[in-house]
């Protein structure tokens, strides 16, 4: 009798678990698409902190593509949304008035970090593009470079693929590393952004260094 018990109650809390796991599933591919679509445009939502969080919860499910789906809906909102910033920056180009999308898209690339986007362009063509979104505050500027060449946005978009997929699985596989160094997820969650914030801060402060020696 104890163990028919015992065998209920085990499968009542699996049942429970699996519950709350579709609920949470149901709730957060959505939201990390949304919010990756967002910082995209918008470039001050971290998105690899997002990313990074949501790999932690997905390395803690039972569900066996829990990270393969994080890994696609990161990678896909990213590129929808650098897509349509682009698009818009290219609008900008045309009209005679400019636009607002491409006025923040110059507020954001300062003229020397601009210069050196130009140049790494020239010599180094998509590559330069893959690795913009490797590198802290290196979209916008490779982004403003490619505007101001002339890519269409065929051209920008093939190169683009390879920088949101490279973009996603890094920041994933710092989740993973907080997820399986820690066995709370809301521990590895910590680890991560903390991690994604070191990674973002740390080239502005070496620059300031630098520039102060």
């Amino acid at each position: 009798m104890l163990v028919v018990v015992t065998a209920a109650a085990g499968a009542a809390a699996s049942s429970s678990s699996s519950s709350a796991e579709s609920a949470q599933q149901a709730i957060g591919y959505p939201t990390l698409f949304l919010l990756v679509l967002i910082g995209a445009l918008v470039p001050v939502v971290p998105t690899g902190a997002l990313v990074s969080s949501a790999a932690v919860v997905a390395f803690h499910q039972t569900a066996p593509f829990a990270l393969a789906l994080v890994f696609v809906t990161a990678s896909l909102a990213a590129f929808l949304g650098d897509a349509a910033l682009y698009w818009l920056g290219r609008r900008g180009l045309r009209s005679k008035n400019g636009s607002r999308w491409l006025a923040a898209i110059r507020a954001r690339a300062p003229e020397e970090r601009l210069a050196q986007a130009q140049a790494k362009l020239a010599e180094h063509d998509v590559a330069v593009l893959v690795l913009s979104r490797l590198v802290p505050a290196g979209r916008i500027p490779v982004m403003l470079a490619c505007l101001l060449a002339e890519w269409p946005l065929r051209r920008f978009a093939r190169g683009n693929v390879a920088a949101c997929l490279a973009w996603a699985v890094t920041y994933q596989v710092i989740g993973i590393l907080g997820g399986s160094l820690f066995p709370e997820p809301w521990e590895g969650v910590v680890a991560a952004v903390g991690l994604t914030v070191v990674i973002s801060v740390a080239p502005s402060v070496w620059r300031r260094v630098r520039s102060a020696g």
